[in-house]
Formats: structure tokens, C-alpha cells, sequence
């Protein structure tokens, strides 16, 4: 099948896990995902405001505390202005949560990994994580 016919596009951070992951299973599933490697490339405002919009979520739900900034910028407290958290994702890349996956059936945080199952038109055959786990497909 052609990538054109079903084009996927995985923010990815090869640094995590989950998101090697969620680009394993799509391989696996015979796709050839374009891979956005969101740190070195970053974000820009309006890529984030589509992404989170379609996808359903406010720029609180994407921010990622484990590793990043989010706490010593003050992001986490409550009542904090979504630009402010927007601005802070444009120049901490690492503050936006991963991996987000986007194909024809739309946008999705995919946490835990098995949540781009329902992104895909066809599954892998059988697939198991990197820590063992096997997916139940």
C-alpha cells in the first residue's frame, strides 16, 4: 500500500520509550510513517494549536512534567493561561507530551502505546514492546 494512500506522521522522540514503541508497531503494521523528531525541529505556535485542536485536548493535557521545565516555569499550577503554556511549548519543545500521531482517522497523544491502534486502517500481525509486553491485537 502506498504511504500516500494513508499517510501517518508520528512526532516522535527517540529518547522515549512509548514513542519507539508507537513507531514500531506502525512499522510493523507496514507503514512507512514521516518521523518528526519534535526536539531538534521544533514547534511553532500554530502546528501546536491544530495538533492539540484536533486531537481534543488543551495545552495542560499535552505538557509532559517527567523530564522537562514544566515545574520550574510554574506550568502546573492552576488557573495557568493555555498561551502561556503554548508560548512555554515553543521554546521547551520537551514540554509537549509524545508520541502525537497523525493519519486519515485523526489525532491522537498516544499514551499508553496501543492507543494508534484505532489511528491505523490495519494492525500487525502480533507485536511486543520493547520491555516484553505483548500487545494484544
Amino acid at each position: 500500500m502506498s504511504d500516500t494512500a494513508f499517510p501517518i506522521t508520528i512526532f516522535h522522540n527517540p529518547a522515549c520509550g512509548t514513542s519507539r514503541n508507537v513507531l514500531a508497531m506502525v512499522r510493523a503494521a507496514g507503514y512507512a510513517p514521516e518521523v518528526v523528531e519534535y526536539l531538534q525541529a521544533g514547534w511553532t505556535r500554530d502546528q501546536l494549536r491544530e495538533l492539540a485542536e484536533r486531537a481534543g485536548l488543551s495545552f495542560r493535557a499535552l505538557i509532559r512534567e517527567k523530564g522537562t521545565p514544566a515545574l520550574e516555569l510554574d506550568l502546573l499550577a492552576d488557573g495557568v493561561d493555555e498561551d502561556r503554556i503554548l508560548d512555554a511549548m515553543v521554546a521547551h519543545p520537551i514540554l509537549v507530551n509524545r508520541p502525537i500521531v497523525v493519519t486519515p482517522k485523526g489525532v491522537k497523544l498516544c499514551r499508553p502505546s496501543e492507543v494508534v491502534l484505532d489511528l491505523l486502517d490495519r494492525r500487525p500481525a502480533s507485536f511486543t514492546k520493547e520491555d516484553g509486553e505483548v500487545v494484544i491485537l
